[in-house]
């Protein structure tokens, strides 16, 4: 299998009659509007497109990649996009392989497609103006129509995303035939500008379960590179990156990522032939998780496994409390974190020692780490 990375193919496109590649800004809704106008300007076009242009000489590689919290302002909920920069470069100063943005953890539902767009711009100026240039960042692009997956897919790529992270729709599951996943994967990938990755999440969408047998599939699809499996499924992760010949810390094989999805699994995923982990605990602790994969490549297993259960105590603690946990979470510890948007809950003191308790034994771990 040829490696897909580092040579993004030119994707076939049958929706440029409807979607032009670079569409003017629209309007802001009703929605949209609730927003402070002046949060708006981040980032000039000019500084997007050379994102665009530079986006091929990112190529994915094994290891850790972060999907980043979205912060906001704690009395009007609008983005906060100072807090958004020095976080993401907090993580790469950690040593991660790369960033998402919109994923679960980015509260992507919670945004306007102009959040999205202002989210990534103000993550790559971020690494860029810092010196991490070279990291590459996946953006969330899941929608429930295969139209608007591809319009968040172009918006990613004009902000400054490299890949994107794609779930599969699940709104009308009851009316889908055998192989619309597969269709709709194909379509987007056929359209998108930039390269995909599945991501399966039964969780997030109505309980569908992608297979072992049509991600191997679409992994023949010149323009989808990798999955994240948050299934936890390590059995199906094994069987892909076999199937595959996935990248792993020690080979390149085709390219094609096979990602687990939490950090609790991340030495599983190595053992069976994964190439990393797409982990919201490295939002709290990226040192300890890029920690584990260095363990493995050096061939320490027993300090690996005695760290992987030190991770997966905390990754518990993130699984428990969820977005809401995490930010509390980041606040005690980091002092910065804020809330999510509504209708998600507030902490209450009580909650608040909570989650840090959660999180205490981790976070001494990762503070006595270089």
């Amino acid at each position: 299998m040829t490696p897909r990375n580092s040579n993004n193919p030119s994707p076939r496109s049958t929706f440029h009659q409807d979607l032009p590649l670079n569409p003017t800004p629209r309007s802001l809704s009703v929605g949209d509007s609730i927003y402070s106008q002046s949060q708006f300007s981040v980032s000039s076009d000019s500084t997007a497109a050379s994102s665009v242009d530079d986006a091929r000489v990112r190529p994915l590689r094994s290891g850790v990649y972060v999907p980043t919290v979205t912060f906001f302002q704690a009395d009007t909920e609008d983005l906060d996009l100072e807090t958004i920069a020095s976080h993401a470069v907090r993580l790469a100063q950690a040593g991660v392989a790369g960033l998402t943005t919109q994923g679960s953890n980015g509260e992507a539902v919670h945004l306007s497609h102009q959040e999205r767009k202002l989210v990534t711009k103000a993550t790559r100026n971020a690494l860029d103006n810092a010196g991490f240039h070279h990291l590459p960042i996946m953006v969330g692009c899941g929608s429930q129509s295969t139209r608007e997956t591809i319009e968040l897919c172009r918006e990613a790529m004009t902000s400054g995303g490299d890949y994107a992270l794609v779930l599969p729709p699940s709104y009308y599951k009851a009316m889908y035939k055998p192989d619309s996943l597969i269709e709709f994967f194909e379509e987007v990938a056929d359209s998108s500008p930039i390269p995909i990755l599945i991501y399966n999440y039964p969780g997030a969408v109505a309980g569908i379960d992608i297979d072992s047998d049509i991600i191997t599939k679409l992994a023949k699809h010149s323009n989808i590179v990798g999955c994240k499996l948050t299934c936890g499924n390590t059995g199906k992760l094994g069987r892909i990156a076999s199937s595959v010949d996935a990248v792993t810390p020690s080979e390149d094989g085709s390219g094609f990522m096979c990602m687990g999805g939490s950090a609790d699994f991340t030495l599983q995923t190595l053992v069976v032939g994964g190439s990393g982990v797409v982990c919201g605990l490295g939002n709290i602790a990226p040192k300890a998780c890029v920690k584990i994969i260095d363990l493995y490549k050096s061939g320490k297993m027993e300090e690996a496994k005695k760290l992987q259960a030190v991770v997966a105590r905390g990754d518990w603690a993130a699984i428990s409390g969820g977005i809401v946990g995490t930010k509390s979470a980041l606040d005690t510890y980091y002092g910065y974190g804020g809330f999510a948007r509504k209708p998600l809950p507030r902490p209450n003191k009580q909650d608040a020692v909570k989650y840090a308790s959660g999180f205490k034994e981790l976070v001494e771990l990762e503070n006595s780490l270089s």
